[in-house]
């Protein structure tokens, strides 16, 4: 854990005390906001805008990012310090195609050290973002990189060694969306901002003086730093104006920590069509969809059987925790094209397990600490491991051949009084779920993915190959407070 959060945490006057369980934590907080009071689904959904390409050539994009400290005002009248992309919390949503040369020019005007983790793409190690790409405070990066995979709903945020949980919970985040011939020509909702929208998922606490609590105990590093207030994309409880027909959410969990079931208040069917890396091969029926932190899913929505001014609200259940109506849909106008969703989406080329040349085990454990052991027992702390270590970036915990496949089995084996799940990531390659303790993956988990929820006590196994780039990689929890606690570990792809 950073010692200085803790620190600042430990002598604040706005200690956290009395933690228990997982989830929202019953705090003696003095200075921190409970009560929720965002007026209930009267601003418009704050849309993302496509951040612009300065290039002419139309296979080659250039992209300008400047990384910032801002404010927001998320309680009535106290202003919060944020960070944001061009702007003051989030980013613009980067769109490109598959097949383009593309060049970011990143600023960092911070006076601290940041990156930009480009989330699902694969991308040489250079490029890729992780902890080794370090852009110090007041300097530039500049990211060359050519789009080499198919459609697909990425996000763009920070990986800097123990600062990624605070600079993600500040506002920097952003969508990544790759567009490709096959995806242009399906009959789905494409047109963005009218009938396509990112729906970006987060949960806040906040002090009375409308600052982001984002202070730190022992507690918070084993379970995360979980918020009893809920965002989509920055805002509680927005309306969004929709057509009388099909549209699409590309859905983001882009929590610290927070596990959540997404569902509408009317139990109404709505489709998944892609998953983190991509399309599935045919649309999934589902009353409600589940996301660990980091995950992503895009779903098509029907309402053209719902009246014009019809209301619609999306619920998010908060896993264990609270349950949010997170925001209304509100059928404004009559669409005037009928999409029809296809039967068949993608065509996925499946990995056999026979081809894979090594299987690979991974521990994630989370070992209860007695009293006194490293000063910080008392407070009901964990150690976070993979295999019994923690990050360190002079070594290599794993080497993988260019061109292998293989199979990783990634365990959550935690101690009983500190069971909780893990969401584990790999950077550069998207993978396929083999099973989920010996059982075939659900249907909505049945495509390309590069994050996944391995719950208390189980056993996933994925499969992937290792293609075409070299270097240094990351794979770690994705719940960030784990993963600023050294819950990571880097993999080398060797020719």
């Amino acid at each position: 854990m950073n010692r200085r959060k803790f620190i600042k945490g430990s002598l604040s006057a706005l200690t956290l005390t009395g933690l228990a369980g997982y989830g929202l934590y019953e705090m003696n907080y003095p200075g921190l906001s409970w009560a929720g009071t965002a007026g209930r689904f009267t601003s418009s959904l704050f849309v993302p805008p496509l951040l612009e390409n300065l290039s002419d050539d139309p296979d080659f994009a250039r992209f300008s990012l400047t990384v910032q400290r801002g404010n927001g005002t998320f309680l009535p009248g106290r202003p919060t310090p944020t960070m944001g992309y061009n702007g003051n919390f989030l980013g613009p949503t980067i769109r490109v195609k598959n097949g383009w040369q593309v060049k970011i020019n990143v600023n960092n005007t911070l006076d601290e050290r940041t990156t930009v983790h480009w989330h699902g793409l694969h991308v040489p190690a250079q490029w890729d973002g992780g902890p080794r790409q370090v852009i110090p405070a007041k300097s530039n990066w500049k990211p060359e990189f050519t789009i080499k995979q198919q459609a697909a709903t990425l996000w763009y945020h920070p990986h800097a060694m123990g600062l990624t949980g605070e600079q993600v919970y500040k506002g920097l985040a952003g969508l990544f969306i790759i567009d490709d011939e096959f995806s242009e020509n399906l009959d789905i909702p494409k047109t963005y901002g009218e009938d396509d929208f990112p729906i970006i998922i987060q949960d806040r606490r906040f002090f009375h003086n409308g600052h982001f609590a984002y202070v730190q105990n022992m507690m918070d590093v084993t379970r995360g730093v979980i918020g009893n207030r809920l965002l989509v994309n920055g805002a509680e409880r927005p309306f969004l104006d929709v057509l009388q027909g099909k549209i699409r959410l590309r859905v983001l969990n882009g929590s610290n920590s927070s596990i959540y079931r997404i569902a509408f208040a009317d139990r109404r069917t709505f489709f998944q069509i892609a998953t983190d890396g991509g399309f599935l091969e045919e649309p999934v029926p589902l009353h409600s969809i589940l996301l660990s932190a980091g995950e992503r899913a895009e779903i098509v929505v029907d309402f053209a059987r719902d009246e014009l001014g019809a209301n619609s609200t999306l619920i998010v259940e908060q896993l264990p925790g609270n349950r949010f109506e997170a925001m209304r849909f509100r059928v404004a106008r009559p669409a005037e094209k009928k999409n029809r969703l296809p039967l068949s989406l993608a065509s996925i080329h499946w990995h056999k397990e026979e081809d894979a040349v090594k299987t690979r085990n991974f521990i994630m454990e989370t070992m209860s600490m007695g009293r006194g052991r490293m000063g910080m027992g008392m407070m009901g702390g964990g150690r976070l491991t993979i295999n019994g270590k923690k990050m360190n970036m002079q070594r290599i915990d794993e080497i993988v051949k260019l061109g292998d496949t293989e199979i990783w089995q990634i365990t959550n084996r935690s101690a009983m009084m500190m069971s909780m799940p893990h969401s584990m990531h790999l950077h550069d390659v998207q993978f396929q779920i083999l099973d989920r303790n010996g059982r075939a993956p659900e249907a909505r988990e049945k495509g390309r993915k590069d994050t996944v929820l391995i719950n208390p006590g189980e056993t996933v196994r994925i499969i992937t190959r290792f293609e075409e780039y070299t270097g240094i990689y990351m794979y770690h929890c994705h719940l960030l407070e784990h993963e600023d606690d050294g819950m990571m570990g880097q993999f080398e792809v060797v020719s």
